[in-house]
């Protein structure tokens, strides 16, 4: 993993560059922020942050109900839906 003391204006400066290799690793299916954190090797609050935004912005939407961990599963919205 990287380094976990990074503040919120490294982790935001990121975020366009992240989103689309979240977008890319979620053309493969939906997954939580933990296993995108996993595959993009980033401490869940920065993948937090960085995927928040996408959902706010109609980029991701969650999918059913929280696993028995509390986490939803994200996946990319299609085109003309939401």
């Amino acid at each position: 993993m990287e380094n976990n003391n990074r503040n919120l204006i490294e982790v935001m400066r990121d975020e366009m560059v992240m989103q689309d290799k979240i977008l890319s690793i979620l053309r493969d299916g939906p997954k939580t922020i933990p296993d995108i954190a996993a595959l993009l090797e980033y401490p869940n609050q920065d993948v937090m942050i960085w995927v928040m935004a996408m959902w706010r912005y109609g980029k991701l939407i969650e999918t059913g109900k929280a696993n028995q961990d509390g986490y939803f599963e994200y996946k990319v919205v299609q085109e003309g839906t939401k």
